[in-house]
């Protein structure tokens, strides 16, 4: 990750974003501007709130790293829920989103993109007794649990829209990962579509049943571009 535009970046993008202008710049000189970076603190490993109830995390951690280097701000983290991360992004409540965020073009309309910070490798969940899917094309007719407005939901309704005799049946939740996961391996629903890194975490530390099923760079690129943003 280049560092030093990102900084660049982040400048521009954040007076731009709270609206300052230069009437008011001598007077504010001596002040430490404020930027609210707003998470779900969900997903880990990008954005969590760990045993002691601190907010960590890859994303949290990059945030941290690029304003260390910027002394005139002061920044402050605020847990919300998924959807008012980028409401608030709207309102100007908050100046930066950190949530493991994919690219799309209908957000590239509204929002700054930073440089990527990481790289995904899309996949399939499905339990390990599950051998009826083992690519996206096995997905029609299947069932899954998706959160309104992630890039997983997006690539679903497409794919829905291109294969309406049998789609993928979408059922729409708020829940948190663990228990869709959870759903997933007592086969309440067929798939989840998700990062590997993600994945295999949840796999590791809650000792699921799951399988991972990888998926072509065709397939990946249903999803969305696999970086993942501020």
């Amino acid at each position: 990750m280049n560092l030093n535009k990102w900084y660049g970046f982040l400048v521009l993008a954040t007076l731009f974003l709270t609206g300052c202008d230069n009437q008011n710049s001598n007077t504010e000189s001596s002040k430490k501007q404020q930027i609210i970076i707003a998470t779900s603190g969900a997903p880990s490993p990008f954005t969590t709130i760990n045993d002691e109830g601190d907010l960590t995390g890859y994303d949290i951690d990059v945030v941290k790293a690029i304003f260390a280097k910027l002394p005139q701000y002061e920044i402050n983290f605020e847990i919300t829920e998924f959807p008012s991360v980028l409401a608030g992004l709207d309102s100007q409540r908050y100046q930066v989103g950190a949530n493991n965020y994919a690219i799309n073009e209908k957000r590239k309309e509204k929002y700054f993109y930073s440089d990527p910070i990481f790289k995904n490798q899309y996949v399939i969940a499905v339990a390990k007794n599950n051998n009826n899917i083992n690519s996206f094309h096995d997905l029609n007719g299947m069932s899954t649990e998706v959160t309104p407005g992630l890039n997983y939901a997006t690539a679903l309704e497409t794919y829905n829209q291109q294969n309406a005799n049998n789609p993928v049946k979408i059922v729409y939740s708020e829940a948190d990962l663990l228990p869709v996961l959870q759903h997933v391996e007592s086969g309440q629903y067929d798939f989840q579509l998700i990062d590997k890194v993600m994945l295999s975490q949840f796999i590791s530390e809650h000792h699921l049943n799951l399988k991972i099923i990888e998926l072509s760079k065709e397939d990946e690129d249903r999803i969305a571009s696999p970086f993942s943003y501020l």
